[in-house]
């Protein structure tokens, strides 16, 4: 598979890469081996990049990725974690004795010396403002804590002052097919200042895969349920923030635009895929047959200006007036 580089941090990541939220918690149940067996598929077609967080199972995630690589020492591929929501979401608590002690934490998790790349897991909004924050960020990496270090963020607004700080490798934001304001200014910021853009929520939380319908129902577990209007954390962290009713009707025009050979959830792959300034794209998967769908998107041909076209035109009909005043 293609890789991509973090240009200030120098690292690659495959363009297509993995989200391990699923393999933790809040998707339903995920048992070990199962697990195990995605990272497995992921790893075999090609992906080098997997993205967790010391909350995604209070660790579990980090530490069944440990364990699927202690038994690959051949296997190249890049961790980024994230740092900040095991706790009360106010910026006094984004100071360095925190993230050393969270840096910590993931290290012995994922049983490394250092992290590859420790992301800020959408801190709010002050935080990004404060020039001591990043002077701490600054500090992991003079310690060899961290290699580099970013931001995971809810808003283009966030993204942008993100961009605008001189060491952040990376910006992880929600972008699909329903999400496409960080189209107009994120993407071409970071392209310009040499920061990777990680496209999290690629899928809508499963939507664009065409599967739901409106009378599907999701376990009790699933933040498909408990955070569909934003109960638990950002709404826009589920279903990238459409009304399922509206995100149902809107998933069953996009599927209908799928070309021949793809699948629906292929087609937002490869569109995202396709965007410049776009470094990896971070699908989850419950099963190994969906990694390995998800991986073969990197190798679809290019859309055509068609089915662009409809896409967009999709997006402006039906969702753009959901989303864009929020995020």
């Amino acid at each position: 598979m293609d890789e991509r580089t973090f240009e200030r941090s120098g690292q690659h990541a495959s363009v297509i890469g993995l989200g391990t939220w699923q393999l933790g918690a809040d998707w339903g149940d995920v048992d070990d081996k199962q697990a195990l067996a995605v990272l497995e598929a992921a790893a075999e077609a090609g992906v080098t990049f997997f993205d967790t967080a010391d909350v995604y199972g209070d660790g579990r995630s980090e530490q069944t990725i440990a364990s699927f690589v202690s038994g690959r020492p051949d296997l190249h591929v890049m961790i980024a974690t994230k740092m900040g929501r095991r706790v009360e979401q106010i910026p006094e608590h984004y100071v360095l004795d925190n993230f050393r002690a969270w840096t910590d934490r993931s290290r012995r998790n994922l049983g490394v010396d250092r992290l590859d790349l420790v992301q800020l897991h959408c801190p709010p909004t002050a935080v990004y403002s404060r020039d001591e924050v990043f002077d701490a960020l600054d500090t992991l990496v003079a310690e060899e804590r961290v290699a580099a270090y970013g931001v995971s963020v809810e808003t283009c607004a966030e993204a942008l002052a993100a961009i605008a700080r001189p060491h952040v490798a990376s910006v992880q934001i929600i972008l699909n097919p329903f999400r496409m304001k960080p189209l107009r200014e994120v993407l071409p910021a970071a392209r310009e200042a040499g920061v990777g853009i990680i496209a999290r929520v690629p899928l809508a939380s499963g939507l664009l895969s065409g599967k739901y319908t409106a009378d599907t129902v999701f376990p009790d577990n699933d933040h498909r349920t408990f955070n569909r209007h934003g109960e638990s954390f950002d709404q826009g962290e589920t279903f990238s923030g459409v009304d399922y009713a509206t995100g149902v009707e809107a998933a069953a025009e996009f599927a209908a635009l799928t070309p021949e050979g793809y699948t629906p959830a292929q087609l937002a792959l490869r569109w995202i895929a396709g965007l410049p300034g776009v470094t990896t794209v971070i699908p989850g998967a419950r099963t190994p047959e969906q990694a390995r769908a998800n991986a073969a998107a990197a190798r679809l041909p290019e859309l055509s200006q068609e089915t662009l076209a409809a896409i967009d035109d999709l997006y402006a009909r039906r969702i753009r007036d959901h989303v864009e005043s929020r995020w």
